[in-house]
C-alpha cells in the first residue's frame, strides 16, 4: 500500500484544562452590637455600670469643699450634677436590644432594680464615711456606723437612719423609672410606623 493510501492519523487534541475551583465565600466577621457613641453591652453589666456611676457620685459628695479652690468647687458641683442624673440614662442606653424593641418587661424592671442598687451604695457610703451636706462635703458627724454605737458623740438610732434613707429611695425610684422609660422611647424615635410610599415602603 502506498503512502498516499494510508488512512489519515487523528490529530492530537490538547487535554482539557481542569476547571478552576469556585471561590469559597469567606464568612463575614460577626459585627458586635454598636450604639451611636459606644459599644453596647449586656443587661447585667449595664446595671453594674449605672451603680458604679452612682458610687462615684456618692464618694465625690464626701469631698470637703474647703480643700478645693473656687474653680475646682464649680467643676465638682457640675460633675456631681451630671453623675447624679446619669445612671439610669446610661444603663438604659447601654443595653443590647433589637431594632424594634423599645419597652419590654426587663426595661420596666431596670429602674427599680437600679434604684435598689444605688440605695445600697448610699447606705454603705453613709455607714463607712458619713452623710453629705448640700452641695457637697461631709456633715461633720462622722461615719454613721460609729454614731450607731452606744456612747457615740453624735448618737443616731437605726430607726432614724432608716427613716432618713426613705426620701432618697423614693427619689431614686421615681426618677430612675421615668428616666429609663424616656431613654428607651427616645432610642430611635418616639413613634415608629410603616406606610406605603411609591414602589417601596417608608418607615418613619
Amino acid at each position: 500500500m502506498s503512502e498516499t493510501q494510508l488512512p489519515p492519523t487523528p490529530e492530537a487534541t490538547p487535554a482539557a484544562e481542569p476547571a478552576a475551583p469556585a471561590p469559597v465565600p469567606r464568612p463575614h466577621p460577626k459585627k458586635s452590637a454598636q450604639g451611636r457613641i459606644f459599644r453596647r453591652t449586656s443587661y447585667r453589666r449595664a446595671l453594674i455600670e449605672g451603680a458604679l456611676i452612682y458610687t462615684a457620685f456618692r464618694l465625690l459628695q464626701m469631698v470637703p469643699l474647703n480643700w478645693l479652690s473656687d474653680a475646682a468647687v464649680i467643676v465638682l458641683i457640675l460633675l456631681l450634677l451630671v453623675l447624679r442624673f446619669l445612671p439610669p440614662v446610661w444603663a438604659a442606653s447601654r443595653v443590647v436590644s433589637t431594632k424594634r424593641e423599645k419597652m419590654s418587661k426587663r426595661f420596666w424592671k431596670m429602674g427599680p432594680i437600679l434604684a435598689a442598687l444605688c440605695l445600697l451604695v448610699d447606705v454603705a457610703v453613709a455607714l463607712g464615711l458619713g452623710e453629705p451636706t448640700f452641695p457637697a462635703g461631709p456633715d461633720g458627724y462622722g461615719p454613721v456606723w460609729a454614731r450607731l454605737q452606744p456612747g457615740a458623740a453624735h448618737p443616731l438610732s437605726w430607726g432614724a437612719f432608716a427613716l432618713g434613707e426613705v426620701p432618697t429611695f423614693f427619689f431614686l425610684l421615681i426618677y430612675y423609672v421615668i428616666a429609663v422609660v424616656c431613654t428607651r422611647l427616645a432610642n430611635g424615635g418616639f413613634m415608629r410606623f410603616t406606610m406605603p410610599g411609591g414602589d417601596g415602603r417608608v418607615t418613619l
